[in-house]
């Protein structure tokens, strides 16, 4: 296979197979977005079978996409080294073991393991998908056509999240909705070995132990501790943890600088177009994944929706999103990815911004409309960073540029919910005003969260008991308002930030004159 071309220049065109190919690629992405979807909406049900706190919530959430960050550097390297087919094989078997025991979980705390375990062969699969398409569409503009398809299964997976989840949630136990991606692992476990071309590096060398454990252990201990001071306070253990997680950063790149063959390649950081897009990533991700979160749990606390009605209340977000990953790459042929990419985020603060005028007694119909418009803007940050990231590296670094690319997204948003969501709790706590003469269990739990004040209101006679929800609400709201609109500001420093960074790279046909060179063969 030829090398693949840089962003803006043309290449070998990829045939009929390579597009079959890709539709079978579309499965573990759909994977990935069901389970993200269907986590979020699962919450509330899970938390309250198994008796979760509001932190043990947080980690439920958290610990996948920690989990997968930690290991995508790690899988990325380990797919270039092995075959990227191969990898992600593994990886989706392990993925569908460890679905089936989240599903039994008995408890908060096997639940966390077995979403752990997820995150582990989670990071086998997006560097391995990205790093073959990579590998299958070293035309420029194809492989942005590629990607931009490859996004908005993204966005199909999302809409069977919700759906189906939800569903499923109605009907049985809240544990069937991490079983909803099962069969389409055994499909890609069929079909991946005969579609799918295999791809490795002939020339790398050993992977280094030392290396992946400095790097998971600069991210859990930092991202621990930053929790830890947002609930609990400065002290001192949460301050030398955060503190550590920065010391092995350091140490971890160090380690590359003198490896013959590192685990990261440092080189691909002098690309300036990859490095901002990887910031826009980052960013984007971090904020907009925090609103998520916060929407979905919005739909079902606040506004009492049943799983299945906050999935249906989430899909003109999963339209509109679908819709900008199809047309960001055909914009980004015609215009710069700076202008394209900083106008979506600015469409995303709009967003955020009728999100801050949401009311607990409302209904949810501005909450719905407000995240629809985040999530148009949100397409050409996704569609053409990533293309940027994958444009920029050789085809033997595909996996590691891969593995960059969703360790920035991931990462920015396990650390998008884990700050934002710390301070949420912070102003949750801090805003409750709960009626006199509640009993001290009761209280203790209406100020844990909103959900904690559900479940202990039902204890609760009827005036009581509204009164709690009624003040339940109204502080989650503020911390809505709050959380979101910290969001959108920064998003709007972001947009300003990566619109300078990438102003110098050209639209993607621009040395392509052909109209029909993103032509998609009929399979």
């Amino acid at each position: 296979m030829s090398a693949h071309a840089a962003w803006g220049e043309p290449g070998p065109r990829a045939g009929r197979r390579q597009w079959i190919g890709l539709a079978v690629l579309a499965l573990p992405t759909l994977l990935v977005s069901i389970d993200v979807y269907v986590m979020l909406l699962a919450l509330p049900a899970l938390s309250a079978a198994l008796g979760a706190s509001g932190v043990q919530q947080l980690w439920i959430t958290d610990v996948y996409p920690l989990v997968l960050a930690s290991l995508l550097i790690t899988m990325g390297s380990l797919g270039d080294r092995i075959g990227r087919r191969r990898l992600l094989l593994v990886g989706a078997a392990a993925f569908g073991v460890a679905s089936v025991a989240a599903a039994y979980a008995t408890g908060p705390g096997v639940l966390i393991a077995a979403r752990a375990v997820m995150g582990v062969a989670g990071a086998t699969l997006a560097p391995s998908t990205l790093s073959l398409i990579s590998t299958m569409f070293p035309d420029a503009r194809q492989r942005g056509t590629a990607l931009g398809i490859w996004g908005a299964c993204f966005s199909v997976g999302a809409v069977v999240g919700p759906l189906v989840g939800g569903l499923m949630l109605a009907r049985f136990w809240w544990g069937s909705a991490f079983l909803v991606g099962v069969p389409a692992l055994v499909v890609l476990l069929v079909l991946g070995p005969v579609l799918l071309p295999e791809y490795r590096d002939p020339d790398a060398g050993r992977l280094d132990l030392v290396s992946v454990l400095q790097s998971c252990a600069a991210v859990f201990p930092a991202v621990w501790g930053m929790k830890e001071l947002a609930t609990g306070g400065w002290h001192g253990g949460p301050v030398v943890a955060v503190l550590a997680g920065i010391g092995f950063g350091v140490v971890f790149t160090r380690r590359q600088r003198t490896l013959p063959d590192p685990l990261l390649d440092l080189g691909l950081f002098a690309r300036r177009g990859l490095c901002a897009a990887l910031v826009s990533l980052f960013l984007g991700t971090m904020l907009a994944g925090a609103v998520m979160y916060f929407v979905t749990q919005s739909l079902q606390l606040l506004y009492g929706r049943s799983p299945l009605d906050a999935g249906l209340w989430m899909l003109p977000a999963i339209v509109t999103n679908t819709v900008s990953f199809v047309v960001a790459p055909r914009l980004g042929r015609r215009f710069r990815p700076a202008h394209v990419i900083g106008l979506g985020l600015l469409v995303c603060v709009l967003g955020m911004a009728l999100i801050t005028q949401v009311r607990a007694g409302s209904g949810p119909a501005l909450l719905s409309a407000g995240f629809a418009v985040v999530y148009l803007g949100a397409g050409p940050m996704v569609t053409l960073g990533i293309g940027l990231v994958i444009g920029s590296a050789p085809p033997e670094k595909a996996g590691s540029a891969a593995a960059l690319n969703e360790t920035s997204g991931q990462l920015g948003f396990a650390l998008g919910i884990a700050a934002l969501g710390s301070i949420g709790t912070v102003v949750y706590r801090g805003t409750i005003d709960l009626p006199a003469g509640l009993p001290a269990q009761a209280a203790a739990a209406a100020e844990d969260s909103l959900a904690s004040a559900d479940e202990a209101a039902r204890q609760l006679p009827g005036h009581t008991a509204d009164a709690v929800l009624d003040a339940a609400r109204a502080a989650f709201t503020t911390e809505l308002h709050l959380v979101v609109a910290l969001a959108g500001a920064l998003l709007l420093a972001a947009a300003v930030l990566v619109t300078a960074l990438l102003r110098h790279v050209p639209p993607t046909g621009r040395q392509q004159g052909a109209e029909d060179a993103d032509s998609v063969p009929s399979a």
